[in-house]
């Protein structure tokens, strides 16, 4: 056996430094498991993310410990022979732990609300710092999070000083010789640790997915892995050739030439198609914050949450299978205005200023006035840039120019909100197209005072909420309250004169994940179809008949249909059609997903691939039997593989060849 005092005093400390540390990352997985885990996922089903989860933190801390291990190894600066070595040492280990806190304190309030582990992309909250930073102050006890902090750094530094003074007071019987084989010996074992495994490839942050699993690849990952390895994928490009490819694929979906790829367009003239309206109706546009459509009353939901969009939806045209192209409101603003899915890889397209420039069917609305209306600001992910660049003579409406007082980080109330667009709308002489944006169903949930006695909150227990997918009683609240303000909206809206000749659609900015229950086949909430899935309402008593469609749609088909519902002519240089013209587009519905995974929801089917480890996977999304594998699931699998790809090609060909018509 060896003894203790032949190790190197350094080597000594370094190792029970790497313990702490271990232990404290280990902790964090723990309160990760426990936050997180719901009822399916039991401590014994989740001892291999365990495992795999601490090789992750064994290889982030040797990185920490090579560093301390190199610089000890120079005797000027060795903590044990030197007082700048010990000082500079100490700076080194208290640094760590206040990284390690911030990052897991971060990481666990990122995953409450996207539920993702912390990845690259939050650093484009800084470029929104102020808003960012009010919607934290706001949301969070950073207070309290900050003497958690200070607290816990001085806690993990006194026990690495606590065990410093221990070795250092003890005895050392190693000899230079011994202490140059100890050096060699672990650095090749700390080299190991951050290698991740004895192969010819090191651990990588894909192996957490090996499972199949979302929420086990989650738990064995840490932010450190989640947020350095997603650095890489910042940068928005496309491959013509690809772009080339996808064309022909997408031809048929869209009435092009599959043969005319040497000037490569997706531009079409459409013209007005039979039996549209002719009366050159208003058009409003109702982006909805966060609106899953499992928490809907539309679909069942146990707590009634909506029981007047639910009212709406059978009085207008409903589309129960809508998906966003991906997750966030600002991928979802894009799409809905652009046409395109947002598929970039650094944050959002509309922050990329190589691609600001974009034609938007709203300008195909000749003779309208042109509105947008949002509670806040537009500086948000540079939004402004987006509609102001080009959208042609429109008219902005922001947090300022309304009389109403903010009362959070995303501005005036939703309902204020929509009374100052009505009474801008009873202005109007000429017809007019809107959009509103909401933002109230958005942490941190406030519900303004001056419409609490009407709108009532209610008190529900947490099984209650467990069934209706709602984790807090703030948070279906906030989800009631944009009804209440729908209703408000439309109560104002139908005393006026041009309620009669305007169309309304409402459609999610995405949705949230979460347990649908139940109400959906067991892939919207395994596979997190409950993130895209939102309702698609276009809303015109006057005008149209109701139906209710199954038919599969997308945000980036709003604009189109709606154009063909005005009898516009217009030009489509992108991915939306008009959902409504069964002429073009019968049994050829589909709706793209993009994310981790590449999806397409077609027919009876739910297609994804996992971009980085090439997972596949088809699912029924009409029940929850497997889908049997043969020859007929085989090449389903391979149309819908061969079109998701088609769609991100095509994406990202387009956002830079779309430019607005001068």
């Amino acid at each position: 056996m060896i003894s203790t005092l032949k190790i190197p005093k350094l080597i000594r400390w370094i190792f029970w430094t790497g313990i702490i540390f271990l232990l404290c990352m280990t902790l964090f997985r723990v309160a990760f498991f426990i936050l997180f885990s719901g009822e399916d996922n039991h401590l014994s089903n989740s001892i291999q993310a365990f495992v795999l989860g601490l090789r992750y933190d064994l290889r982030d801390v040797c990185l920490v410990l090579l560093v301390l291990l190199i610089i000890g190894s120079f005797s000027k600066l060795n903590p044990f022979q030197s007082r700048l070595g010990k000082r500079l040492a100490l700076i080194i280990t208290g640094f760590t732990a206040l990284v390690i806190l911030l990052f897991y304190i971060v990481d666990l309030a990122h995953y409450s609300y996207l539920s993702q582990r912390l990845n690259a992309s939050v650093l484009h909250f800084f470029q929104d710092a102020k808003i960012s930073a009010q919607m934290v102050w706001q949301t969070y006890p950073v207070i309290k999070i900050i003497i958690a902090l200070i607290v816990g750094t001085w806690v993990i530094n006194w026990f690495i000083k606590k065990v410093y003074r221990k070795i250092r007071a003890a005895k050392s019987s190693s000899t230079k010789k011994s202490r140059i084989i100890w050096f060699i010996a672990f650095f090749l074992l700390l080299a190991l640790g951050i290698f991740g495994r004895l192969s010819q490839y090191p651990l990588r942050w894909s192996d957490a997915f090996a499972s199949g699993s979302e929420y086990k690849g989650s738990l064995a990952l840490n932010p450190f892995e989640s947020f350095f390895n997603t650095l890489s994928f910042i940068h928005d490009s496309y491959d013509i050739n690809k772009a080339k490819d996808a064309y022909k694929v997408l031809a048929p979906y869209y009435g092009l030439d599959s043969n005319n790829t040497t000037h490569l367009s997706f531009e079409r003239d459409i013209l007005p198609r039979a039996g549209t309206l002719t009366t050159s109706p208003n058009v409003v546009v109702v982006i909805c914050e966060s609106f899953a459509a499992y928490r809907s009353s539309i679909f069942d939901n146990p707590i009634n949450t909506t029981p007047f969009f639910d009212e709406m939806c059978r009085h207008g045209i409903f589309f129960d299978r809508c998906f966003t192209p991906g997750f966030g409101t600002a991928r979802g603003v894009w799409s809905v205005i652009t046409g395109i899915p947002d598929v970039s890889t650094e944050a959002t397209f509309s922050r990329n200023p190589a691609v600001v420039d974009q034609h938007t069917i709203i300008d195909d609305f000749n003779g309208y006035e042109k509105f947008y209306f949002i509670g806040g600001s537009t500086s948000w992910a540079n939004v402004r840039g987006l509609l102001k660049n080009n959208i042609d003579s429109l008219h902005l409406y922001e947090q300022e120019n309304y009389s109403s007082a903010s009362v959070d980080v995303w501005g005036v109330s939703d309902k204020n909100l929509f009374l100052n667009a009505n009474h801008v709308f009873t202005q109007q002489a000429k017809p007019f197209i809107a959009v509103i944006q909401t933002a109230d169903n958005h942490r941190p949930y406030t519900i303004p005072k001056e419409d609490e006695n009407e709108f009532q909150r209610m008190i529900v227990s947490n099984d209650s909420l467990r069934l209706s997918g709602f984790t807090s009683n703030d948070e279906m609240n906030a989800f009631r309250y944009t009804d209440f303000c729908y209703r408000k909206f439309i109560e104002a809206a139908s005393k006026e004169k041009y309620f009669d000749n305007t169309i309304f659609l409402f459609v999610g900015d995405h949705g949230i994940p979460g347990d649908a229950g139940s109400r959906f086949p067991k892939a919207w909430t395994e596979q997190q179809l409950t993130t895209e899935h939102v309702p698609l309402l276009i809303y015109a008593p006057k005008l149209l008949a109701p139906q209710r469609i199954s038919d599969l749609c997308s945000q980036v088909d709003v604009l189109p249909t709606l154009a063909g519902l005005c009898n516009i002519r217009y030009t489509n240089s992108t991915l939306g059609r008009d959902i409504l013209d069964s002429a073009h587009i019968k049994g050829k519905h589909f709706s793209f997903i993009y994310g981790e995974y590449l999806c397409v929801v077609q027919g009876d089917y739910f297609y994804r691939r996992h971009l980085q480890t090439g997972k596949e996977e088809l699912l029924s999304v009409i029940n929850n039997d497997p889908v049997t594998l043969n020859a007929k699931t085989d090449e389903i699998k391979n149309n819908m593989r061969l079109l998701a790809q088609s769609m991100y090609e095509a994406s990202r060909f387009i956002v830079f060849n779309n430019k607005k018509k001068k």
